[in-house]
């Protein structure tokens, strides 16, 4: 019985048979046999087996969800660092939301609803570019941003730009997000409602 090959190993051969190629993301995900992770079985091959695959945060030519190899020698590869309890510190802290598109975990994704949001801990400095492991690094990402279908780092919102949203929002939806931050902020929400009482 023949072994079966894993996504990072097909992904592997092919970028060291196809040197200087560019690629981009659906031909990578065909190349991996269609999981959804194979963006995360790339980033193992640049951070564990020092691959110095390139993307749009690399250079500046590339667009993104486009990949290329261009050496194939890897370079010292970096370790993977990132305890549990720091994964669950930059969850909780990003509220279980991808910092770049804003999904939530285990919601449908707004940009492809027939899969539910699944986050990843990315780096904010990749690295590559000498980003640490360090939580003040870290954010969460959808697995779609992480595979850099609507890799656009969208600035915040401000608080006025917010408030405007919400106003403009719909009454119900007003208090979805009212119990939203109530969840959120339980110790923050009792504190005001005390404050207004006296």
């Amino acid at each position: 019985m023949a072994k079966k090959i894993g996504a990072r190993t097909k992904l592997r051969e092919h970028f060291l048979s196809n040197i200087g190629k560019l690629m981009d993301s659906d031909e990578l995900r065909e190349v991996a046999g269609g999981i959804t992770e194979w963006a995360r079985r790339v980033r193992e091959l640049r951070t564990e087996e020092g691959y110095q695959i390139q993307t749009h945060n690399d250079r500046s030519g590339l667009k993104p969800g486009q990949y290329i190899l261009d050496d194939p020698t890897p370079q010292p590869a970096f370790e993977r660092a990132i305890s549990k309890e720091t994964r669950a510190f930059v969850l909780d802290r990003n509220g279980f939301t991808c910092q770049m598109c804003g999904a939530v975990a285990g919601e449908p994704h707004p940009y492809d609803p027939s899969r539910k949001t699944r986050l990843h801990i990315g780096h904010i400095v990749d690295k590559s570019q000498g980003g640490t492991d360090d939580a003040s690094n870290l954010r969460a990402l959808c697995s779609v941003c992480n595979e850099g279908a609507s890799n656009l780092t969208l600035e915040r919102p401000s608080v006025q730009k917010l408030l405007i949203q919400v106003r403009r929002a719909k009454g119900g939806d007003q208090l979805e997000l009212l119990r939203w931050l109530i969840q959120k902020f339980p110790n923050q929400a009792r504190e005001l409602l005390e404050d207004k009482s006296t």
